[in-house]
């Protein structure tokens, strides 16, 4: 059964709407954020993903995975192009039904535009991991997109506090938190992916050689196979021996 939760940021949105006469409004927002996530969740469904919670922002919407990360990165496209391909087929509805509205119009191309930003964890920093995962190591690819996250987040906070928003500055700030704790999880979600492809047999049809026992050239669709005094040595052996060392340390 899939969570839901609401934000405290959403209530804090949800009150100062009310009290300024936007409330009416701030529920039409709700609901494009809503259809958006739905369209995320049904995809998830389609590829049997485990969803953990939807959690439902004042601009915006996280649906969170309860899955291993070698995931198969077209999987995980679809799921991602399917929350605004969801969201854009409302538009279309309902101004085929109702007619153009300026307001609607105008929402839609909000939340599309901002969810196109390459901060975690919008739609945009998903798409932007999985490109730097087609060329590079996991390790790799995330350090890079949370750092580039991190510079823009950061650009969009001073933005909003010179062309002060109330809204955008409360998302802008909710979104570098999430980015600075991501950060400091970075070596932890690393050995995160390394424990799985020990303990999990994951079908992974590619596969790379590494010369050498470097753990951080491991990427996200291939087995490994480590060469290192021509010796070749499978990816459990390496990661057996990693995590032994470890446990001794």
């Amino acid at each position: 059964m899939i969570t839901f939760k609401i934000h405290v940021f959403y209530w804090i949105m949800a009150f100062i709407c009310g009290i300024t006469g936007y409330f009416k409004n701030f529920l039409l927002f709700s609901l494009i954020i809503i259809i958006h996530e739905f369209g995320h969740v049904t995809a998830s469904l389609i590829y049997k993903w485990k969803i953990k919670k939807v959690v439902i922002l004042p601009i915006g919407g996280i649906t969170i995975f309860d899955e291993i990360i070698s995931k198969y990165l077209n999987e995980e496209f679809v799921i991602l192009i399917f929350g605004p391909l969801f969201q854009i087929i409302f538009y279309l509805i309902y101004t085929y039904i109702f007619g153009f509205n300026q307001i609607l119009y105008n929402y839609n191309l909000i939340l599309l535009l901002f969810n196109l930003l390459p901060i975690y964890p919008l739609d945009g920093y998903k798409l932007l991991n999985i490109i730097l995962n087609i060329f590079f190591s996991f390790k790799l690819s995330h350090l890079i997109s949370i750092i580039i996250s991190l510079i823009i987040n950061i650009l969009l906070v001073i933005y909003i506090v010179l062309n002060f928003n109330l809204i955008l500055f409360f998302a802008s700030i909710n979104l570098l938190i999430r980015n600075i704790k991501e950060l400091r999880n970075h070596n932890i979600l690393f050995n995160k992916f390394l424990l799985e492809r020990l303990l999990y047999n994951i079908n992974l049809k590619k596969t790379k050689i590494i010369k050498s026992n470097n753990l951080k050239k491991m990427k996200r669709e291939y087995k490994h196979i480590f060469l290192s005094n021509n010796k070749y040595k499978t990816e459990k052996e390496v990661l057996t021996k990693y995590f032994s060392k470890k446990i001794k340390d």
